[in-house]
């Protein structure tokens, strides 16, 4: 919960899920695979105060879902409608899932079964308190404390065991930092964290035994900077929720300079909607998309070679969900997003111009349902 009073204080509720005006949920358009093969699976925490777990689904070649289980993690949520977080929810090594418990400070590893089943190998201490975001890379795993701002390593072994890497714990730029997303960029050599209360991205070298270098703490071009994915060649794609000022979010890229140095490649492109915090990227690098928490909408741009950035549409909106979107991942050619205020996944197709065609939905879910990832 101290989260939920940090965020409610520097104005970024919007991004930890608050309600906005939402379009009825209808039934699903899609018969839960009846007539599709399955080929996937997508995956989701309950964030259950007393007994967290994650919720699996199986995913069908039309894009639909079906429940499957939940199955525990032997930790604990925080019950809160939101962690104000990205990557809460990761596939580690194609064959690992890493999930925080943000109301016990733990991590949770399970090993992904033949058909997307999970078996827990471990739950441990994360490191700090309320762990809201994890990253790995190869066998090196960092985890995002949002109550103690800061990051610590672990290291994953070919079973999914997690060790504590001793002495790697290390402080953002300050306190009460708001921080939302931990990631490696794609060759491993850095490690960044968006701090939402200061409006800086912080980001540390990693060096060959897996410890940190100095933070270098860069400013954001844009307030609030949330949450963000790195483009297979580098560059950095960050949502600015703005504090959840209404029709004030944006988006930008950037590159890397000399060591851990930002250099802004396109600057806070409006979004034209409300609290974008959660951001994808398409296999094959043309398009982005940013989930606009307070206006239940999706912003699609155009991804150049170079980096930049460009909105699809005149007004923003590439897509519109059922309510909060408080999480979005990209399977194929389908996007998903996790739709808090109706408790609802819905789906869309990407067509090759980037405009996005809803396809159906998953409703039945618990609003304190966070993170989203899929295989």
């Amino acid at each position: 919960m101290k989260l939920v009073r940090i965020l409610a204080a520097l104005g970024l509720g919007a991004c930890a899920g608050r309600d906005a005006t939402s379009p009825a949920v209808s039934e699903t358009a899609l018969r839960d695979g009846v007539d599709a093969a399955t080929v996937g699976s997508v995956y989701t925490q309950t964030n259950d105060a007393n007994a967290n777990a994650v919720r699996i689904f199986s995913r069908a070649s039309n894009g639909s879902l079906t429940f499957v289980a939940d199955v525990p993690t032997n930790g604990k949520g925080n019950g809160a409608p939101g962690l104000g977080s990205q990557a809460s929810v990761i596939i580690a090594e194609g064959q690992f899932l890493l999930v925080v418990n943000a109301g016990s400070s733990q991590i949770s590893s399970f090993r992904i079964e033949a058909g997307g089943g999970l078996t827990l190998v471990e739950t441990i201490a994360s490191g700090g308190t309320m762990p809201v975001s994890v990253a790995a890379r190869g066998r090196l795993v960092y985890v995002l404390n949002a109550g103690s701002d800061n990051v610590t390593g672990f290291t994953l072994d070919a079973t999914g065991d997690l060790t504590a890497l001793v002495g790697s714990t290390r402080s953002l730029s300050g306190s009460g930092v708001g921080p939302a997303q931990v990631a490696f960029d794609p060759l491993g050599r850095r490690l960044v964290v968006t701090e939402k209360g200061t409006s800086k991205i912080s980001v540390f070298a990693v060096n060959a035994n897996g410890m940190l270098g100095a933070l270098t703490a860069n400013s954001s071009s844009g307030m609030t900077p949330f949450g963000f994915e790195f483009s297979k060649s580098g560059q950095l794609i960050v949502s600015e929720a703005f504090g959840g000022a209404p029709n004030a979010s944006a988006t930008s890229s950037y590159g890397f300079g000399e060591g851990t140095m930002l250099v802004p490649l396109s600057k806070s492109v409006p979004t034209t909607e409300t609290a974008a915090c959660w951001v994808v990227i398409t296999s094959d690098q043309r398009f982005v998309y940013v989930t606009n928490t307070g206006s239940n909408t999706i912003t699609g741009y155009a991804l150049a070679p170079n980096g930049t950035l460009r909105r699809l549409t005149d007004n923003g909106v590439s897509g519109t969900t059922q309510g909060s979107p408080i999480d979005a991942v990209i399977v194929g050619q389908f996007l998903y997003t996790l739709d808090r205020a109706s408790g609802v996944i819905s789906i869309f197709t990407i067509n090759t111009n980037g405009s996005l065609t809803s396809v159906g939905s998953k409703t039945g879910l618990p609003t304190t349902a966070y993170g989203l990832i899929a295989r």
